[in-house]
């Protein structure tokens, strides 16, 4: 990743690999007199600490994104963090020790991969066709793993217009993914930043809302729903985590 933002940072690169906008389509002047205005009107709590947690202005925000989504999960069970890669660590941190499974799509976002090495993980791969991750591999995946006495900490997956290989996961294996996991009992780490980005047709349900309603309240109090921040007004720019599964019995990494 630092090697991919060092290179997207050279003026004559245009960069088509690492999800970055077209700086000449920022609007400068609105950010001018949105800037303008905070300063004016409310300096003090923009440049004071916060709530680690997030603010509860953003919080909303967050909420109505996911509400658009087909998503409802308790304002309680939300945390902002300062982008996708934070939300990746954090997850990694508190359910990976060293030599856990943990489960991702080849190729998988590039953010993704060194984080989960970075606490030593044992990171299996599944491949992707044009409808996303071969659910059949994910399949012969978990049944070796059982096998062998192991259970992945979770499945990494970004199932719309995935990052490298912009395949989307088709409606039928999202199903069959969200069934297996509460089958075998493994979470779902679901990275959905582009979920709301489409030029035709309908999105997909996110792995979150095909969880279900019931399953999720009963379980809202012992995870956390989604990270992110934005609006449903525009398509948000950040990335948002849904933990799209029952948690594993076994006791997470204190």
């Amino acid at each position: 990743m630092r090697d991919l933002m060092a290179i997207t940072a050279r003026p004559e690169v245009i960069s088509l690999a690492g999800g970055l906008p077209d700086t000449s389509t920022f609007p400068s002047d609105s950010f001018a007199a949105q800037m303008t205005r905070i300063a004016h009107e409310s300096s003090a709590e923009a440049l004071q600490y916060g709530p680690t947690e997030g603010f509860e202005e953003t919080k909303a925000c967050i909420l109505e994104v996911m509400g658009a989504e087909g998503m409802a999960p308790d304002p309680d069970d939300l945390i902002v963090t300062t982008g996708g890669q934070q939300a990746i660590d954090l997850v990694t941190k508190t359910l990976v020790n060293p030599g856990d499974p943990v489960i991702c799509e080849a190729p998988t976002y590039p953010g993704a991969l060194p984080t989960f090495c970075s606490y030593e993980a044992d990171v299996h791969q599944v491949s992707t066709d044009d409808e996303g991750m071969r659910i059949d591999e994910l399949e012969e995946l978990l049944e070796a793993l059982a096998t062998a006495g192991r259970r992945p900490k979770f499945i990494y997956s970004v199932p719309s217009f995935q990052n490298p290989a912009g395949v989307t996961l088709s409606a039928e294996r999202r199903r069959r993914l969200v069934e297996l996991a509460r089958e075998r009992e493994v979470l779902v780490v679901e990275d959905n930043p582009y979920g709301l980005l489409r030029y035709d047709g309908d999105p997909e349900p996110t792995l979150y809302s095909l969880d279900g309603p019931t399953s999720a309240r009963s379980r809202r109090s012992s995870r956390p729903a989604s990270a992110s921040a934005g609006s449903s007004r525009r398509r948000p720019s950040s990335r948002r985590l849904a933990w799209a599964s029952r948690p594993p019995t076994s006791a997470p990494r204190p």
